[in-house]
Protein backbone atom coordinates (compact mmCIF):
# COMPACT_ATOMS: atom_id res chain seq x y z
CA UNK A 1 0.00 0.00 0.00
CA UNK A 2 1.40 3.52 -0.71
CA UNK A 3 2.40 5.69 2.11
CA UNK A 4 1.01 9.10 3.06
CA UNK A 5 2.93 11.87 1.61
CA UNK A 6 1.49 14.85 3.74
CA UNK A 7 4.86 14.12 6.32
CA UNK A 8 5.63 17.49 7.23
CA UNK A 9 3.87 18.19 10.83
CA UNK A 10 4.40 21.75 10.46
CA UNK A 11 2.38 22.12 7.32
CA UNK A 12 -1.30 22.36 7.97
CA UNK A 13 -2.77 20.61 4.42
CA UNK A 14 -5.06 22.82 2.69
CA UNK A 15 -6.96 22.43 -0.61
CA UNK A 16 -4.28 23.42 -2.79
CA UNK A 17 -1.71 20.83 -1.42
CA UNK A 18 -3.99 18.34 -1.03
CA UNK A 19 -5.33 19.12 -5.01
CA UNK A 20 -1.74 19.90 -6.03
CA UNK A 21 -0.60 16.06 -5.19
CA UNK A 22 -3.55 14.29 -5.91
CA UNK A 23 -3.74 16.02 -9.56
CA UNK A 24 -6.45 14.77 -12.00
CA UNK A 25 -8.02 12.98 -8.71
CA UNK A 26 -9.02 16.39 -7.83
CA UNK A 27 -12.70 15.76 -9.21
CA UNK A 28 -13.06 12.43 -7.23
CA UNK A 29 -11.95 14.73 -3.93
CA UNK A 30 -14.56 17.38 -5.11
CA UNK A 31 -17.25 14.34 -5.48
CA UNK A 32 -16.56 12.21 -2.66
CA UNK A 33 -17.53 15.91 -0.24
CA UNK A 34 -20.20 17.25 -2.30
CA UNK A 35 -21.92 13.69 -1.40
CA UNK A 36 -20.74 13.76 2.13
CA UNK A 37 -21.70 17.23 2.29
CA UNK A 38 -25.42 16.91 0.58
CA UNK A 39 -26.11 13.41 1.95
CA UNK A 40 -24.59 13.58 5.17
CA UNK A 41 -24.59 16.96 6.62
CA UNK A 42 -23.73 16.02 10.17
CA UNK A 43 -20.46 14.64 9.48
CA UNK A 44 -17.67 17.01 10.10
CA UNK A 45 -13.64 16.35 9.41
CA UNK A 46 -10.51 17.86 10.69
CA UNK A 47 -6.97 17.26 9.22
CA UNK A 48 -4.78 15.82 12.62
CA UNK A 49 -0.93 14.90 12.09
CA UNK A 50 -0.88 11.77 14.30
CA UNK A 51 3.11 10.81 15.31
CA UNK A 52 2.52 7.20 15.26
CA UNK A 53 2.07 7.13 10.89
CA UNK A 54 4.01 10.90 10.82
CA UNK A 55 1.13 12.25 8.85
CA UNK A 56 -1.27 13.98 8.37
CA UNK A 57 -4.97 12.19 8.34
CA UNK A 58 -8.24 13.96 7.73
CA UNK A 59 -10.55 12.44 10.24
CA UNK A 60 -14.88 12.30 9.62
CA UNK A 61 -16.59 12.15 12.30
CA UNK A 62 -20.56 12.41 12.96
CA UNK A 63 -20.58 13.74 16.51
CA UNK A 64 -18.13 11.18 18.99
CA UNK A 65 -18.04 8.52 16.03
CA UNK A 66 -15.09 8.45 13.54
CA UNK A 67 -16.96 7.68 10.00
CA UNK A 68 -13.67 7.30 8.14
CA UNK A 69 -10.01 8.10 8.14
CA UNK A 70 -8.78 9.77 4.94
CA UNK A 71 -4.66 9.60 3.66
CA UNK A 72 -3.36 11.44 0.85
CA UNK A 73 -0.92 9.25 -1.51
CA UNK A 74 0.87 10.00 -4.73
CA UNK A 75 -1.73 11.23 -7.22
CA UNK A 76 -4.85 10.49 -4.99
CA UNK A 77 -6.01 9.86 -1.76
CA UNK A 78 -7.86 6.42 0.20
CA UNK A 79 -10.45 6.59 2.99
CA UNK A 80 -10.62 3.64 5.37
CA UNK A 81 -13.51 2.86 7.14
CA UNK A 82 -13.17 0.59 10.35
CA UNK A 83 -15.86 -2.39 11.44
CA UNK A 84 -16.54 -5.05 14.05
CA UNK A 85 -17.51 -8.57 13.22
CA UNK A 86 -21.20 -7.63 14.42
CA UNK A 87 -21.23 -5.86 11.03
CA UNK A 88 -20.00 -8.84 8.58
CA UNK A 89 -24.01 -9.77 7.45
CA UNK A 90 -24.35 -6.25 6.54
CA UNK A 91 -21.34 -5.58 4.31
CA UNK A 92 -22.20 -9.29 2.63
CA UNK A 93 -25.39 -8.03 1.79
CA UNK A 94 -24.11 -4.48 0.60
CA UNK A 95 -23.83 -3.44 -2.66
CA UNK A 96 -20.07 -3.61 -2.23
CA UNK A 97 -17.71 -4.83 -4.49
CA UNK A 98 -16.40 -8.38 -3.90
CA UNK A 99 -12.91 -7.09 -3.57
CA UNK A 100 -14.00 -4.74 -0.91
CA UNK A 101 -16.08 -7.49 0.96
CA UNK A 102 -13.27 -9.89 1.19
CA UNK A 103 -10.68 -7.37 2.23
CA UNK A 104 -13.25 -7.08 5.25
CA UNK A 105 -13.46 -11.18 5.46
CA UNK A 106 -9.58 -11.34 5.25
CA UNK A 107 -8.14 -8.11 6.65
CA UNK A 108 -6.05 -8.18 9.52
CA UNK A 109 -8.21 -7.77 13.24
CA UNK A 110 -6.94 -4.42 15.01
CA UNK A 111 -8.85 -5.68 18.53
CA UNK A 112 -12.19 -6.17 17.53
CA UNK A 113 -12.31 -4.29 14.03
CA UNK A 114 -11.06 -4.51 10.42
CA UNK A 115 -10.46 -2.60 8.00
CA UNK A 116 -11.85 -1.63 4.34
CA UNK A 117 -9.79 0.81 2.45
CA UNK A 118 -10.72 2.11 -1.14
CA UNK A 119 -8.29 3.55 -3.14
CA UNK A 120 -9.66 6.41 -5.31
CA UNK A 121 -9.34 5.62 -9.38
CA UNK A 122 -12.26 6.44 -10.73
CA UNK A 123 -16.30 7.46 -10.24
CA UNK A 124 -17.25 4.19 -9.11
CA UNK A 125 -14.97 4.53 -6.23
CA UNK A 126 -16.67 7.45 -5.12
CA UNK A 127 -19.74 5.55 -5.42
CA UNK A 128 -18.23 2.36 -2.92
CA UNK A 129 -17.16 5.44 -0.05
CA UNK A 130 -21.24 6.13 -0.49
CA UNK A 131 -21.89 2.63 0.46
CA UNK A 132 -18.83 2.31 3.05
CA UNK A 133 -20.08 5.51 4.68
CA UNK A 134 -23.94 4.29 4.68
CA UNK A 135 -22.62 1.12 6.22
CA UNK A 136 -20.75 2.82 9.22
CA UNK A 137 -23.46 5.24 10.00
CA UNK A 138 -25.56 2.56 10.15
CA UNK A 139 -23.83 0.44 12.61
CA UNK A 140 -23.83 0.13 16.11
Amino acid sequence: MSQSVLTDKNQIPSDEIVFSTIGKKKVLWISLFDTIHGQYPEITHEWRYYNDGKCWLLKATKKTKTIFWLSVIEKTFRITCYFTDKMKKEIEDSHLSEELKEQFKSGKKYNKIRGITIVFKNKKDCTCAEELIHLKLASK
